[in-house]
Order: C-alpha cells, then structure tokens, then sequence
C-alpha cells in the first residue's frame, strides 16, 4: 500500500483485502505500542480511555478534545497503523459530531465508530443503556459522512430488540455506513441473519466478561464478521500484572529480585517509538 494513501483509505482498503481484521483496543500509548508489535489495527477504546485518563467508568466523562491529543500522541509514533476511534455519540449534538470527525481525520485517525446512545451513556456490555429515535442518530450520520472525506465510519447501534435492531442496521447500511456494529450480543444468531442482507461490513465488539460470547475469528468470519473491536485486552492484562507485582513488592520486603522486565526491555520499546518517528511512514503488516 503506498505511503501516500489517506489512513482512511488504507482502512478501507484492508477491510476490503481481508477475510477479518482484528482491531485491538489500548488504553495508553505504551500500551498501543505494545499491541502494535503485534497487530496493525489499534482501537482507540473509550472505556480504556476513562479507565486510565480519569480512573472512571465509561459514562460520560470524555470530552472530544482530550481523544483528539490522545489519537495525535499515537499517531506520532506509530505513522502506519490503522487506528480505529470510539467517539461515542460524537460528544453532543451533530456540530459537534462532524467537528471531532474532522479533527480526527486531520489528527491521522483511520476511522470512528458513533453509537446511538443517549446521555448518560453506559458500557455496551451493561443494562440500562437509552437510544436516540432512529431519524435523530440518522441525522447525525450523514452529516457525519457528508463532513469526512476518505474516514471510515462505523455506525453502532445499542439497541437490544431485534426487530429494532434490524430496522436500523438497515438503515445505516442506507445511509452510507461504510460498516455496521451491534454491541452487546449475546450470540452470533444476530450477525448471521443481518450480515446476509446489509452490504456493507459487520463489526462485532469482544470484550472480556461481556455479554457477548467470546469467539475465535474463525467462528466470526464464518458468521460473517469482517471486523473484530477488541476493546480491552490491553487494560484487563495490565490489572492482574500491576496487582501481582505490588504483591510481590510487599512480599519480598521492597526486592524488585525476579522482575520479569527491567529498564532496558522497557527502554527498547521506547527506543522503537523515537526511530519510528524519525522515519518516514510504511505500511505495517502483522506479525506472523
């Protein structure tokens, strides 16, 4: 892929060349440099975002600005990944909306994904969510796609009743979507029956202890998912591993005796991001 494409078209161009592309959620810039040895597919998670910007749950708290700086610091230093954006429901009203949109797309984001939540808004794995009328989030979605020039937009629906569920991955599909995401499922039942009718490609959101099963991305593909938002393995692996080496701390009386990374394994990660910057930008394909 030329380094001259947009970060939107070079999205658009992997969904469309691969069978299923897993976008892998982080919750820092370390973390994103982590996962980006590994995937070329980083998902700028909201609820990662609150969890270790403000130590709070996902409902509300993020203001557009602070995703905007946050995108921009990833971007710096890895050039070539696809970075996906979870914008909520772009902060507010439609103004607001299509302002983040292009200020994301300036920043070198790859994509969003906008929900049709009400606010006060809550996880997507959690009860007790409010949905905006279909022709209110439908608004806000083409002027959302009317103001993006190359960005891949995914609208999410919350939505937990079928029938409900259909009309409006339908619509989305009508309206110009370049993919539909239904968060919360609790099988993949769903996703066969819609993705056989929308043209437009399925998203499917995994999180650990969900609603939704947890799938392999052969299960996904054959149900025909083409998209795969990881939102939180990077937060959730760091949980137990700072608690367990607190632990230890405590335990072997301040000794750091044992530590499985030290400052120059660390260092080197670092050390990666910084010669990344000075280089110019190239396509990055997964490690195998």
């Amino acid at each position: 892929m030329s380094p001259d494409h947009t970060p939107g078209q070079r999205l658009r161009q992997a969904v469309q060349d691969r069978s299923i592309l897993p976008c892998i959620g982080v919750y820092d810039v370390f973390s994103a440099a982590l996962a980006g040895r590994h995937f070329d597919a980083l998902f700028v998670s909201g609820f990662g975002f609150a969890a270790s910007h403000y130590g709070l749950p996902d409902i509300g708290f993020i203001t557009w600005s602070e995703i905007v700086h946050f995108v921009q610091r990833i971007r710096t230093v890895l050039p070539a990944h696809h970075l996906l954006v979870d914008i909520d429901d772009g902060y507010c009203d439609a103004e607001v909306a299509c302002h983040v949109v292009s200020v994301l797309e300036a920043s070198g984001a790859s994509g969003v994904v906008l929900e049709d939540q009400k606010r006060p808004r809550r996880c997507g794995h959690f009860d007790g969510k409010q949905i905006m009328e279909l022709d209110e989030y439908l608004a806000k979605l083409r002027l959302v796609l009317a103001t993006r020039r190359d960005l891949f937009v995914i609208a999410r629906t919350d939505s937990t009743d079928p029938a409900d569920i259909e009309r409006r991955v339908l619509a989305f599909a009508a309206a110009g979507a370049d993919a539909v995401l239904v968060d919360g499922l609790k099988s993949l039942d769903t996703v066969r029956e819609l993705a056989r009718r929308v043209d437009r490609p399925f998203c499917f959101n995994q999180i650990a202890g969900g609603k939704s099963p947890p799938c392999t991305l052969g299960e996904l593909q054959e149900a025909g998912v083409r998209l795969v938002i990881y939102s939180t393995p990077c937060l959730f692996a760091a949980q137990p591993a700072i608690e367990e080496a607190m632990l230890a701390l405590r335990q072997q009386d301040g000794s750091l005796a044992g530590s499985r990374i030290g400052v120059r394994q660390c260092t080197e990660v670092l050390q990666e991001n910084l010669a990344r910057r000075q280089a110019p930008a190239v396509a990055l394909r997964p490690r195998e």
